[in-house]
Protein backbone atom coordinates (compact mmCIF):
# COMPACT_ATOMS: atom_id res chain seq x y z
CA UNK A 1 0.00 0.00 0.00
CA UNK A 2 1.07 3.76 -0.97
CA UNK A 3 2.53 5.79 2.09
CA UNK A 4 0.95 8.26 3.70
CA UNK A 5 3.50 10.72 3.29
CA UNK A 6 3.11 10.86 -0.78
CA UNK A 7 -0.50 12.64 -0.56
CA UNK A 8 -0.28 16.40 -1.26
CA UNK A 9 -1.20 19.21 1.13
CA UNK A 10 -3.37 21.82 0.07
CA UNK A 11 -0.50 24.59 -0.06
CA UNK A 12 -0.30 24.76 3.82
CA UNK A 13 2.58 23.23 6.27
CA UNK A 14 1.90 19.69 8.56
CA UNK A 15 0.51 20.99 11.77
CA UNK A 16 3.80 20.14 13.88
CA UNK A 17 1.61 18.72 16.54
CA UNK A 18 0.85 15.90 13.85
CA UNK A 19 1.67 12.70 13.26
CA UNK A 20 1.55 11.10 10.06
CA UNK A 21 3.37 8.33 10.80
CA UNK A 22 2.99 6.36 14.04
CA UNK A 23 5.57 3.54 13.95
CA UNK A 24 7.63 6.38 15.17
CA UNK A 25 5.55 5.73 18.18
CA UNK A 26 6.42 2.16 18.37
CA UNK A 27 4.03 -0.45 18.23
CA UNK A 28 2.45 -0.56 21.41
CA UNK A 29 1.22 2.65 21.11
CA UNK A 30 -0.32 1.98 17.88
CA UNK A 31 -2.13 -1.13 19.27
CA UNK A 32 -3.75 1.57 21.68
CA UNK A 33 -4.62 4.25 19.00
CA UNK A 34 -6.19 1.28 16.83
CA UNK A 35 -8.04 0.36 19.79
CA UNK A 36 -9.26 3.59 20.31
CA UNK A 37 -10.65 3.84 16.60
CA UNK A 38 -12.61 0.47 17.28
CA UNK A 39 -14.34 1.63 20.49
CA UNK A 40 -15.68 5.13 18.96
CA UNK A 41 -17.37 3.35 15.62
CA UNK A 42 -18.66 0.13 18.25
CA UNK A 43 -21.33 2.52 19.76
CA UNK A 44 -23.08 3.15 16.38
CA UNK A 45 -21.99 0.29 14.38
CA UNK A 46 -23.28 -2.15 16.88
CA UNK A 47 -27.28 0.21 17.17
CA UNK A 48 -27.90 -0.89 13.24
CA UNK A 49 -27.78 -4.60 13.58
CA UNK A 50 -29.41 -3.84 17.27
CA UNK A 51 -32.70 -2.05 15.33
CA UNK A 52 -32.87 -4.00 12.09
CA UNK A 53 -32.21 -7.41 13.44
CA UNK A 54 -28.89 -8.07 11.67
CA UNK A 55 -26.15 -10.12 13.45
CA UNK A 56 -23.90 -7.97 15.70
CA UNK A 57 -20.81 -10.33 15.18
CA UNK A 58 -21.51 -10.30 11.40
CA UNK A 59 -21.72 -6.27 11.40
CA UNK A 60 -18.02 -6.53 13.57
CA UNK A 61 -16.27 -8.93 10.80
CA UNK A 62 -17.39 -6.97 7.76
CA UNK A 63 -16.81 -3.38 9.22
CA UNK A 64 -13.04 -4.60 9.65
CA UNK A 65 -13.16 -6.54 6.41
CA UNK A 66 -14.61 -3.54 4.67
CA UNK A 67 -11.95 -0.83 6.09
CA UNK A 68 -9.38 -3.00 4.94
CA UNK A 69 -10.61 -3.29 1.33
CA UNK A 70 -11.74 0.90 1.67
CA UNK A 71 -7.96 0.93 2.45
CA UNK A 72 -6.67 -1.34 -0.52
CA UNK A 73 -8.75 0.40 -2.92
CA UNK A 74 -7.59 3.80 -1.51
CA UNK A 75 -4.10 2.88 -1.86
CA UNK A 76 -3.79 2.99 2.16
CA UNK A 77 -3.26 6.67 1.95
CA UNK A 78 -7.04 7.47 3.58
CA UNK A 79 -7.45 7.12 7.38
CA UNK A 80 -11.15 6.27 7.24
CA UNK A 81 -12.98 3.66 8.92
CA UNK A 82 -16.24 1.76 7.56
CA UNK A 83 -18.68 1.37 10.07
CA UNK A 84 -22.76 0.39 9.62
CA UNK A 85 -24.80 2.86 7.78
CA UNK A 86 -27.83 4.36 9.48
CA UNK A 87 -29.26 5.48 5.59
CA UNK A 88 -30.47 2.44 4.66
CA UNK A 89 -32.09 1.49 8.23
CA UNK A 90 -35.33 2.87 6.35
CA UNK A 91 -34.95 0.25 3.67
CA UNK A 92 -34.20 -2.57 6.16
CA UNK A 93 -37.52 -1.34 7.83
CA UNK A 94 -39.48 -1.32 4.59
CA UNK A 95 -38.63 -4.91 3.73
CA UNK A 96 -38.35 -6.44 7.43
CA UNK A 97 -40.48 -4.09 9.70
CA UNK A 98 -40.23 -6.57 12.58
CA UNK A 99 -36.33 -7.82 11.91
CA UNK A 100 -38.16 -10.89 10.40
CA UNK A 101 -35.23 -13.39 9.47
CA UNK A 102 -36.92 -15.29 6.33
CA UNK A 103 -36.95 -11.09 4.53
CA UNK A 104 -33.63 -9.35 6.02
CA UNK A 105 -31.87 -11.25 3.30
CA UNK A 106 -34.15 -9.66 1.00
CA UNK A 107 -32.96 -6.26 2.34
CA UNK A 108 -29.39 -7.03 2.28
CA UNK A 109 -29.80 -8.36 -1.36
CA UNK A 110 -31.28 -4.97 -2.44
CA UNK A 111 -28.76 -2.90 -0.17
CA UNK A 112 -26.05 -4.56 -2.38
CA UNK A 113 -27.08 -3.71 -5.80
CA UNK A 114 -27.27 0.15 -3.83
CA UNK A 115 -23.91 -0.47 -3.51
CA UNK A 116 -23.06 -0.85 -7.44
CA UNK A 117 -24.75 2.64 -7.73
CA UNK A 118 -21.25 3.61 -6.17
CA UNK A 119 -19.01 2.29 -8.45
CA UNK A 120 -20.91 3.83 -11.39
CA UNK A 121 -20.26 7.16 -9.64
CA UNK A 122 -16.52 6.20 -9.28
CA UNK A 123 -16.30 5.46 -12.77
CA UNK A 124 -17.41 9.34 -13.58
CA UNK A 125 -14.68 10.69 -11.42
CA UNK A 126 -12.41 8.56 -13.02
CA UNK A 127 -13.25 9.73 -16.73
CA UNK A 128 -14.00 13.03 -16.04
CA UNK A 129 -11.81 13.88 -13.00
CA UNK A 130 -12.57 15.68 -9.81
CA UNK A 131 -12.38 18.99 -11.31
CA UNK A 132 -15.55 18.58 -13.42
CA UNK A 133 -17.09 16.10 -10.42
CA UNK A 134 -15.93 18.54 -7.76
CA UNK A 135 -17.88 21.46 -9.64
CA UNK A 136 -20.93 20.72 -7.59
CA UNK A 137 -19.13 20.18 -4.53
CA UNK A 138 -18.07 23.21 -3.71
CA UNK A 139 -16.71 24.31 0.34
CA UNK A 140 -20.15 26.23 0.33
CA UNK A 141 -22.45 22.91 -0.48
CA UNK A 142 -19.93 20.48 1.54
CA UNK A 143 -19.28 22.74 4.55
CA UNK A 144 -23.13 23.20 5.42
CA UNK A 145 -23.41 19.18 4.71
CA UNK A 146 -20.63 18.09 6.87
CA UNK A 147 -22.36 20.64 9.80
CA UNK A 148 -25.81 18.96 9.13
CA UNK A 149 -24.49 15.35 9.82
CA UNK A 150 -23.10 16.32 13.39
CA UNK A 151 -26.58 18.41 14.41
CA UNK A 152 -28.59 15.49 12.54
CA UNK A 153 -26.63 12.62 15.04
CA UNK A 154 -27.00 15.08 17.99
CA UNK A 155 -30.20 14.09 18.68
CA UNK A 156 -29.32 10.10 19.54
CA UNK A 157 -26.51 11.74 21.60
CA UNK A 158 -28.58 13.48 23.91
CA UNK A 159 -31.39 10.71 24.01
CA UNK A 160 -28.57 8.01 25.11
CA UNK A 161 -27.09 10.57 27.65
CA UNK A 162 -30.42 11.38 29.09
CA UNK A 163 -30.51 7.90 30.44
CA UNK A 164 -27.95 8.75 32.79
CA UNK A 165 -26.82 11.72 32.79
CA UNK A 166 -24.57 11.45 35.38
CA UNK A 167 -22.62 8.86 33.52
CA UNK A 168 -22.37 10.68 30.60
CA UNK A 169 -20.61 13.84 31.80
CA UNK A 170 -18.46 11.41 33.41
CA UNK A 171 -17.49 10.21 30.03
CA UNK A 172 -17.39 13.95 28.68
CA UNK A 173 -15.34 15.20 31.49
CA UNK A 174 -12.80 12.23 30.41
CA UNK A 175 -11.92 12.98 27.41
CA UNK A 176 -12.05 16.97 27.68
CA UNK A 177 -9.58 16.58 30.69
CA UNK A 178 -7.54 13.99 28.86
CA UNK A 179 -7.08 16.15 26.05
CA UNK A 180 -6.38 19.27 27.42
CA UNK A 181 -4.22 18.89 30.61
CA UNK A 182 -3.14 15.26 29.24
CA UNK A 183 0.07 14.49 29.06
CA UNK A 184 1.33 11.84 26.70
CA UNK A 185 -0.79 9.34 25.98
CA UNK A 186 -3.25 10.05 27.73
CA UNK A 187 -3.59 13.31 26.05
CA UNK A 188 -4.11 11.28 22.35
CA UNK A 189 -6.26 8.45 23.39
CA UNK A 190 -9.13 10.45 25.37
CA UNK A 191 -12.14 8.57 23.45
CA UNK A 192 -10.63 5.08 25.11
CA UNK A 193 -10.38 6.13 28.05
CA UNK A 194 -14.22 8.03 28.37
CA UNK A 195 -15.53 4.83 26.85
CA UNK A 196 -13.45 2.70 29.93
CA UNK A 197 -13.99 5.17 32.70
CA UNK A 198 -17.47 5.73 32.05
CA UNK A 199 -18.24 1.84 31.29
CA UNK A 200 -16.71 1.00 34.74
CA UNK A 201 -18.78 3.88 36.73
CA UNK A 202 -21.94 2.82 34.58
CA UNK A 203 -21.37 -0.67 36.08
CA UNK A 204 -20.48 0.56 39.46
CA UNK A 205 -24.29 2.19 39.95
CA UNK A 206 -26.05 -0.87 38.36
CA UNK A 207 -26.63 0.62 34.59
CA UNK A 208 -25.31 -2.55 33.01
CA UNK A 209 -26.85 -5.87 32.65
CA UNK A 210 -23.87 -8.31 32.17
CA UNK A 211 -26.38 -11.82 31.53
CA UNK A 212 -26.06 -12.04 28.40
CA UNK A 213 -22.61 -12.32 28.75
CA UNK A 214 -22.64 -14.81 31.16
CA UNK A 215 -24.72 -16.79 28.89
CA UNK A 216 -22.33 -16.13 25.86
CA UNK A 217 -19.53 -18.61 24.05
CA UNK A 218 -16.15 -17.72 23.70
CA UNK A 219 -15.14 -18.48 20.17
CA UNK A 220 -18.05 -18.70 17.24
CA UNK A 221 -18.46 -17.75 13.80
CA UNK A 222 -19.76 -14.59 13.24
CA UNK A 223 -21.57 -15.60 9.53
CA UNK A 224 -24.59 -17.98 9.40
CA UNK A 225 -25.59 -18.79 5.72
CA UNK A 226 -29.45 -18.22 6.40
CA UNK A 227 -28.50 -15.23 7.52
CA UNK A 228 -27.24 -13.95 3.97
CA UNK A 229 -28.18 -12.33 1.00
CA UNK A 230 -26.91 -15.31 -1.10
CA UNK A 231 -29.21 -17.19 0.79
CA UNK A 232 -33.05 -16.21 -1.37
CA UNK A 233 -31.49 -17.15 -3.99
CA UNK A 234 -33.02 -20.96 -3.75
CA UNK A 235 -36.05 -22.94 -4.53
CA UNK A 236 -38.19 -20.61 -2.22
CA UNK A 237 -36.73 -17.52 -4.24
CA UNK A 238 -39.82 -14.57 -4.17
CA UNK A 239 -38.76 -12.72 -7.49
CA UNK A 240 -41.59 -9.90 -6.80
CA UNK A 241 -39.75 -9.45 -3.23
CA UNK A 242 -36.57 -9.54 -4.52
CA UNK A 243 -37.53 -6.86 -7.16
CA UNK A 244 -39.17 -4.78 -4.46
CA UNK A 245 -36.15 -4.58 -2.43
CA UNK A 246 -34.00 -3.60 -5.10
CA UNK A 247 -36.21 -0.56 -6.09
CA UNK A 248 -37.01 0.36 -2.74
CA UNK A 249 -33.29 0.72 -1.42
CA UNK A 250 -31.04 1.28 -4.36
CA UNK A 251 -32.07 4.90 -4.07
CA UNK A 252 -30.78 5.45 -0.75
CA UNK A 253 -27.36 5.25 -1.94
CA UNK A 254 -27.65 9.16 -3.71
CA UNK A 255 -27.91 10.14 -0.15
CA UNK A 256 -24.97 7.90 1.01
CA UNK A 257 -22.97 8.53 -1.84
CA UNK A 258 -23.55 12.60 -1.02
CA UNK A 259 -22.28 11.81 2.66
CA UNK A 260 -19.68 10.11 1.14
CA UNK A 261 -18.27 13.30 -0.10
CA UNK A 262 -19.21 15.51 2.74
CA UNK A 263 -16.89 12.43 4.53
CA UNK A 264 -13.98 12.48 2.62
CA UNK A 265 -13.97 16.25 2.58
CA UNK A 266 -14.16 16.12 6.36
CA UNK A 267 -11.22 13.69 6.88
CA UNK A 268 -9.17 15.74 4.18
CA UNK A 269 -9.85 19.02 6.27
CA UNK A 270 -8.97 16.95 9.30
CA UNK A 271 -5.69 15.75 8.25
CA UNK A 272 -4.09 18.66 5.92
CA UNK A 273 -4.35 15.91 3.01
CA UNK A 274 -5.95 16.25 -0.61
CA UNK A 275 -7.75 12.85 -0.50
CA UNK A 276 -10.07 13.94 -3.08
CA UNK A 277 -7.10 14.48 -5.41
CA UNK A 278 -5.14 11.82 -4.56
CA UNK A 279 -5.77 8.87 -4.06
CA UNK A 280 -9.22 10.24 -5.69
CA UNK A 281 -12.68 10.48 -4.74
CA UNK A 282 -13.08 7.05 -7.45
CA UNK A 283 -10.43 5.09 -5.33
CA UNK A 284 -12.84 6.34 -1.95
CA UNK A 285 -15.73 5.65 -4.03
CA UNK A 286 -14.87 2.68 -5.19
CA UNK A 287 -13.30 1.50 -1.89
CA UNK A 288 -17.17 2.04 0.30
CA UNK A 289 -19.05 0.38 -2.89
CA UNK A 290 -17.23 -2.26 -3.04
CA UNK A 291 -17.55 -2.84 1.35
CA UNK A 292 -21.11 -2.31 1.29
CA UNK A 293 -21.46 -4.98 -1.26
CA UNK A 294 -19.49 -7.34 0.37
CA UNK A 295 -21.12 -6.43 3.84
CA UNK A 296 -24.85 -6.77 2.07
CA UNK A 297 -24.18 -10.37 0.39
CA UNK A 298 -22.96 -11.53 3.99
CA UNK A 299 -26.00 -10.65 5.81
CA UNK A 300 -24.39 -6.94 7.65
CA UNK A 301 -25.34 -3.68 7.48
CA UNK A 302 -23.93 -1.28 4.41
CA UNK A 303 -20.73 0.32 4.90
CA UNK A 304 -20.40 3.93 5.42
CA UNK A 305 -16.83 5.93 6.17
CA UNK A 306 -17.40 7.25 9.78
CA UNK A 307 -17.34 10.77 10.92
CA UNK A 308 -16.86 9.47 15.11
CA UNK A 309 -13.45 8.02 13.86
CA UNK A 310 -12.98 11.73 12.24
CA UNK A 311 -14.02 13.08 14.93
CA UNK A 312 -11.21 10.64 16.90
CA UNK A 313 -8.77 11.89 14.03
CA UNK A 314 -9.80 15.61 14.92
CA UNK A 315 -8.80 15.08 18.65
CA UNK A 316 -5.61 12.56 18.66
CA UNK A 317 -3.47 14.61 15.88
CA UNK A 318 -2.41 10.69 14.79
CA UNK A 319 -3.21 10.66 11.15
CA UNK A 320 -1.64 7.34 10.08
CA UNK A 321 -4.18 4.79 8.29
CA UNK A 322 -2.19 2.39 9.48
CA UNK A 323 -3.42 2.77 12.96
CA UNK A 324 -7.42 3.03 11.60
CA UNK A 325 -6.03 -0.94 9.86
CA UNK A 326 -4.87 -1.93 13.23
CA UNK A 327 -8.57 -1.19 14.48
CA UNK A 328 -9.84 -3.14 11.53
CA UNK A 329 -8.02 -6.14 12.48
CA UNK A 330 -9.47 -5.88 15.52
CA UNK A 331 -12.78 -5.84 14.80
CA UNK A 332 -12.35 -9.23 12.92
CA UNK A 333 -10.57 -10.61 15.51
CA UNK A 334 -13.27 -9.63 18.03
CA UNK A 335 -16.03 -10.94 15.75
CA UNK A 336 -15.50 -14.61 16.21
CA UNK A 337 -15.62 -13.63 20.34
CA UNK A 338 -19.64 -13.94 20.71
CA UNK A 339 -18.67 -13.30 24.71
CA UNK A 340 -16.67 -10.03 23.38
CA UNK A 341 -19.84 -8.77 21.55
CA UNK A 342 -21.78 -9.24 24.53
CA UNK A 343 -19.70 -7.11 26.47
CA UNK A 344 -20.19 -4.02 23.75
CA UNK A 345 -23.81 -4.86 23.73
CA UNK A 346 -23.65 -4.87 27.57
CA UNK A 347 -22.11 -1.15 26.86
CA UNK A 348 -25.29 1.26 28.15
CA UNK A 349 -26.45 3.88 26.20
CA UNK A 350 -25.55 6.68 28.52
CA UNK A 351 -21.93 5.69 27.71
CA UNK A 352 -22.48 5.81 24.14
CA UNK A 353 -24.14 9.05 24.53
CA UNK A 354 -21.52 10.70 26.36
CA UNK A 355 -19.02 10.11 24.00
CA UNK A 356 -21.11 10.69 21.08
CA UNK A 357 -21.60 14.01 22.52
CA UNK A 358 -17.97 15.24 21.70
CA UNK A 359 -17.68 13.05 18.60
CA UNK A 360 -21.09 14.58 16.86
CA UNK A 361 -20.06 17.65 18.21
CA UNK A 362 -16.42 17.58 16.55
CA UNK A 363 -18.19 16.36 13.14
CA UNK A 364 -19.78 19.94 12.89
CA UNK A 365 -17.02 21.58 13.95
CA UNK A 366 -14.82 20.10 10.83
CA UNK A 367 -18.01 21.71 8.76
CA UNK A 368 -17.54 24.79 10.30
CA UNK A 369 -14.05 24.93 9.58
CA UNK A 370 -13.71 23.47 6.34
CA UNK A 371 -15.80 26.76 6.11
CA UNK A 372 -14.12 29.27 7.21
CA UNK A 373 -10.23 27.84 6.36
CA UNK A 374 -11.65 27.94 2.22
CA UNK A 375 -12.75 31.26 3.29
CA UNK A 376 -16.64 30.59 1.42
CA UNK A 377 -17.73 34.79 1.43
CA UNK A 378 -20.97 35.20 3.05
CA UNK A 379 -20.64 38.86 1.84
CA UNK A 380 -22.46 37.57 -1.76
CA UNK A 381 -26.49 36.37 -1.41
CA UNK A 382 -26.00 33.25 -3.03
CA UNK A 383 -23.66 31.62 -0.74
CA UNK A 384 -25.77 32.29 2.23
CA UNK A 385 -28.87 31.07 0.55
CA UNK A 386 -26.99 27.28 -0.20
CA UNK A 387 -25.84 27.41 3.16
CA UNK A 388 -29.04 27.99 4.53
CA UNK A 389 -31.17 25.97 2.71
CA UNK A 390 -28.80 23.20 3.20
CA UNK A 391 -29.16 23.60 6.63
CA UNK A 392 -32.74 23.69 7.06
CA UNK A 393 -33.67 21.68 4.88
CA UNK A 394 -31.57 18.97 6.49
CA UNK A 395 -32.36 19.70 10.34
CA UNK A 396 -36.13 20.48 9.53
CA UNK A 397 -37.21 17.61 7.88
CA UNK A 398 -34.75 15.44 10.33
CA UNK A 399 -36.60 16.47 12.88
CA UNK A 400 -40.21 16.83 11.85
CA UNK A 401 -42.50 14.78 12.87
CA UNK A 402 -42.04 12.71 9.41
CA UNK A 403 -38.40 12.94 9.66
CA UNK A 404 -38.42 12.31 5.65
CA UNK A 405 -40.19 13.09 2.83
CA UNK A 406 -42.32 10.15 1.28
CA UNK A 407 -42.48 9.97 -2.82
CA UNK A 408 -44.96 7.39 -4.00
CA UNK A 409 -43.37 6.16 -7.59
CA UNK A 410 -45.36 3.45 -9.32
CA UNK A 411 -47.06 2.43 -5.79
CA UNK A 412 -42.93 2.22 -4.43
CA UNK A 413 -43.19 4.80 -2.01
CA UNK A 414 -38.97 6.06 -1.83
CA UNK A 415 -37.94 7.72 1.64
CA UNK A 416 -35.95 11.07 1.29
CA UNK A 417 -33.80 11.60 4.46
CA UNK A 418 -33.57 15.54 5.60
CA UNK A 419 -29.58 15.17 4.46
CA UNK A 420 -30.49 13.97 1.27
CA UNK A 421 -32.86 16.50 0.43
CA UNK A 422 -30.75 19.18 1.66
CA UNK A 423 -27.80 18.32 -0.17
CA UNK A 424 -30.02 18.01 -3.51
CA UNK A 425 -31.17 21.49 -3.22
CA UNK A 426 -27.50 22.92 -2.02
CA UNK A 427 -25.93 21.05 -5.25
CA UNK A 428 -29.19 22.26 -7.54
CA UNK A 429 -28.85 26.27 -6.23
CA UNK A 430 -25.26 25.92 -6.58
CA UNK A 431 -25.49 25.20 -10.45
CA UNK A 432 -28.46 27.41 -10.75
CA UNK A 433 -27.45 30.65 -9.61
CA UNK A 434 -25.40 33.09 -10.50
CA UNK A 435 -21.82 33.21 -9.74
CA UNK A 436 -20.69 29.48 -9.93
CA UNK A 437 -17.24 30.33 -10.51
CA UNK A 438 -15.52 27.82 -8.08
CA UNK A 439 -12.81 25.72 -9.30
CA UNK A 440 -11.83 22.62 -7.21
CA UNK A 441 -8.20 23.17 -5.85
CA UNK A 442 -8.01 26.79 -7.54
CA UNK A 443 -7.38 30.33 -5.69
CA UNK A 444 -10.40 32.35 -6.72
CA UNK A 445 -14.53 31.37 -7.44
CA UNK A 446 -17.23 32.26 -5.75
CA UNK A 447 -16.51 30.08 -3.23
CA UNK A 448 -12.70 30.82 -1.74
CA UNK A 449 -11.14 34.05 -2.40
CA UNK A 450 -7.10 32.81 -2.48
CA UNK A 451 -5.36 29.75 -1.45
CA UNK A 452 -7.60 26.68 0.24
CA UNK A 453 -5.97 25.68 3.30
CA UNK A 454 -7.45 22.51 4.82
CA UNK A 455 -5.25 22.52 7.90
CA UNK A 456 -4.74 25.62 10.86
CA UNK A 457 -7.10 27.67 12.87
CA UNK A 458 -8.73 30.87 12.75
CA UNK A 459 -5.84 32.97 13.78
CA UNK A 460 -3.89 31.75 10.84
CA UNK A 461 -6.90 32.16 8.54
CA UNK A 462 -7.04 36.24 9.46
CA UNK A 463 -3.15 36.58 9.32
CA UNK A 464 -3.80 35.85 5.78
CA UNK A 465 -6.25 37.31 5.02
CA UNK A 466 -4.72 40.48 6.78
CA UNK A 467 -1.55 40.15 4.16
CA UNK A 468 -3.85 39.85 1.06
Amino acid sequence: MGETKSVPTMGVEDSPDAIYDARTLGAPKMAVFGLQHMFAMFGATILVPTLTGLSVSATLLFAGLGTLLFHFASKGKVPAFLGSSFAFIAGYAAIAPNGEADLLPYACLGVACAGLLYLVLAALFRVFGPTRVMRFFPPVVTGPIVISIGLILASSAIENASTNWLVALVAVVIIVAANIWGKGMVKIVPILLGVVGSYAVAAAVGEVDFSGVAEAAWIGLPVAWNDTALSVFGPNFDAGLAITAVITIVPLAFATMIEHIGNVSAISSTCNRNYISEPGLHRTLLGDGLATILAALFGAPANTTYGENTGVLALTRVFDPRVVRIAALFAIALSFCPKFAAVIAAMPSCVIGGVSLVLYGMISAVGIRNLVENRVDFTKSRNVLIAALVLVLSLGIAYSAAGAIVIVVGGISVSLSGLAVGSIAGIALNIALPGHEYVFGEAGGSDAEGPLPLEGNLEDVEEMAARG
